[in-house]
């Protein structure tokens, strides 16, 4: 069922992205649409508060728009973020929220030729790491790269980076499930 939720959550955060992303293009505010929404979503990802009023579906749509609406204004977010988040609540879509942003900052990416991709380490990388990483992926696939960060704490160490539909996981975890994998072979 969470699956289903995802996908559905993805499919209409991609809708309300699209529109989104019309709109701020035929205004040229993409950048300044783009930043806010990547500090709506460090918000999102920083707050276990606001990760609950977003998915749970016990708080009213009228709650929800208020208390989305007030983080909006208090942050001064772009006027079209504050209206397609206020939609969202609205038509009971705050759920799809995150996949909005993400959907947005992938549009974003591809219109100026970028690949997005994310990595996943056991530990926070310093700002010289990230831009080291950021570096190297830019001279695998010879195009820009927008890279997103996040940490795994299962992972014990390594990182696993994921561009397009490919990944290179050199987390330890996965190298201690292949050797117990083998051991049971052997």
């Amino acid at each position: 069922m969470a699956g289903k939720t995802s996908s559905a959550g993805a499919e209409i955060g991609g809708r309300y992205a699209a529109a989104l992303f019309d709109l701020a293009a035929d205004e040229k505010a993409l950048d300044t649409v783009e930043k806010d929404l990547v500090d709506l979503s460090t918000a999102i990802d920083q707050s276990d508060d606001l990760q609950n009023l977003i998915s749970n579906p016990l708080f009213a749509r009228e709650d929800k728009q208020k208390a989305i609406m007030s983080l909006l204004d208090a942050g001064k977010a772009h006027a079209f973020i504050r209206n397609v988040a206020g939609l969202m609540a609205y038509n009971g879509r705050l759920f799809a929220l995150p996949a909005m942003i993400k959907a947005f900052r992938k549009l974003a990416a591809d219109a100026r030729g970028e690949v997005s991709a994310e990595a996943i380490t056991a530990v926070p990388l310093s700002d010289e790491q990230v831009k080291r990483l950021r570096s190297e992926i830019e001279a695998s696939i010879g195009k820009g790269v927008n890279l997103e960060t996040r940490t795994d704490e299962s992972l014990l160490g390594g990182l696993v980076v994921k561009v397009g539909s490919r990944m290179v996981d050199t987390s330890l975890r996965t190298k201690l499930t292949q050797l117990k994998m083998s051991m049971k072979e052997a």
